[in-house]
């Protein structure tokens, strides 16, 4: 098959974006990708009742949301296990709204009695009362937080609600009681703020929690008694990895694949959803902290292990390696000597390698003219070397058998560093149907 013609870009996306995610997109992430992008390429792409969407980066389930909301059938894979739990509840609209009201009224009423027993308030206090025993994590777990990311106080409070909530379970509520949890505790309750990476902000020696748990699932209530009319249309959440999308799905099943898969660059995916993954017991140990990093394409050097071997998939591939070349020769120029600083040309080969990975394992599962958009951008956190990355993966996905369509302009950015504009963008494909 001779090469796709050149793909063009397209401008007309290029807008500062203000959220418009509906209300009961009840957990977001910083740097989520906007839900309208879903909803024009849906429309783009001409999907209906009978389509199938994928998301293989499917994060929170900005896609699964959307798609539902459509009536169009969706699938997503992800690897972090709070995150899942968001995209599968977010597009759960069964329960019964006032069923689980009244539940999480009857948990909130049990913890606040065990506060209460404990000698603590739910509301805010100036100082702990004397005597009161505090509960905690064990040490292995209370590791893996960040120092003061939660306050002594606010984490009993958590602990105690958790209990409460494990001690009341019920099937139908318990995935969004536990939402409601996971979406209060980064700056609600937590110490965190969000910037281009997740940090300790102001410490709040104490913060409410019962109440503001009951508040989100009360917000929660109100958005279900307009959204489970809408509840026939399929949308799973399913625990893989991208680069190994093949083994979950059935071949030839899927019409359209909408995603924003991670950018290479230092943001560690994994620390923005810590708290969460911790508390709600997701992560105990650091063991399998590093077994949900496993299942992630390497877009970071927190997320690197010796043993990867994505690199190999674009060991070929000229551009990524003059990219990995030119970063590590700026390093050794700058006589920059870190851990993880040597370790940024190697990140960006396993970066692109998984992305190859991902785009070969995905073909056996796309009907033939199945369309793709991926929601990229342009990076240069490494040493400043810029990293064309709609264009690289185009290019990537050329050699992969995809037909390239466009490459869409939706917004830029500046570089905090440089001050250059950086590109975000969506490439569409086109898959054939058949290898090359």
């Amino acid at each position: 098959m001779g090469r796709a013609a050149r793909p063009r870009t397209n401008g007309a996306m290029n807008t500062l974006l203000v959220s418009d995610a509906p209300a009961h997109d009840w957990y977001r992430f910083v740097l989520s990708f906007p839900p309208h992008l879903v909803r024009e390429y849906a429309e783009r792409f001409d999907l209906g009742p009978e389509s199938r969407v994928l998301d293989p980066f499917c994060g929170t389930g900005t896609t699964l949301v959307e798609s539902k909301k459509l009536g169009i059938p969706s699938l997503g894979i992800e690897p972090v296990a709070v995150s899942r739990l968001a995209a599968s509840t977010k597009v759960n609209w069964a329960p019964d709204p006032a069923g689980m009201l009244r539940h999480a009224e009857l948990i909130a009423e049990k913890a606040l009695s065990v506060l209460a027993a404990d000698g603590v308030s739910d509301e805010p206090v100036a100082s702990l009362p004397r005597g009161v025993r505090l509960r905690s994590l064990p040490p292995p777990t209370a590791k893996l937080l960040f120092k003061n990311s939660i306050s002594p106080l606010p984490l009993h409070k958590v602990l105690v609600l958790r209990e409460a909530l494990e001690g009341e379970h019920n099937p139908e509520y318990a995935d969004h009681e536990r939402l409601a949890l996971a979406r209060i505790l980064p700056t609600e309750v937590g110490n965190l703020r969000f910037g281009p990476e997740v940090g300790v902000g102001t410490i709040k020696p104490d913060a409410a929690v019962v109440s503001p748990w009951l508040a989100r699932v009360r917000a929660m209530c109100e958005d279900l008694h307009g959204l489970r009319r809408l509840q026939s249309t399929s949308a799973v959440a399913l625990n893989g990895d991208a680069r190994t999308v093949g083994r979950h799905l059935d071949p030839i099943s899927i019409d359209a694949v909408i995603t924003s898969p991670p950018y290479p660059n230092e943001k560690d995916y994994s620390r923005t959803v810590r708290l969460e993954s911790v508390l709600l017991g997701y992560l105990n140990n650091r063991a399998e902290l590093q077994a949900m990093k496993r299942g992630l394409v390497r877009s970071n050097t927190r997320g690197v292990y010796r043993d990867d071997d994505d690199d190999a998939w674009v060991s070929d591939n000229a551009e990524v390696q003059r990219i990995a070349s030119a970063i590590e020769h700026r390093r050794v120029e700058l006589g920059k000597k870190s851990g993880f600083e040597r370790m940024y040309h190697r990140v960006t080969r396993l970066y692109f390698g998984g992305m190859t990975r991902h785009l070969v394992t995905l073909r056996p599962l796309l009907r033939p003219g199945a369309r793709l958009a991926y929601v990229v951008g342009d990076q240069a956190s490494y040493l400043r070397v810029m990293i064309r990355t709609g264009q690289i993966l185009s290019e990537i996905a050329e050699r992969a058998g995809y037909e390239v369509e466009t490459i869409d302009l939706f917004r830029t950015r500046q570089a905090t560093a440089t001050r250059e504009q950086l590109r975000e963008e969506v490439l569409v494909l086109r898959w054939p149907g058949r290898a090359p």
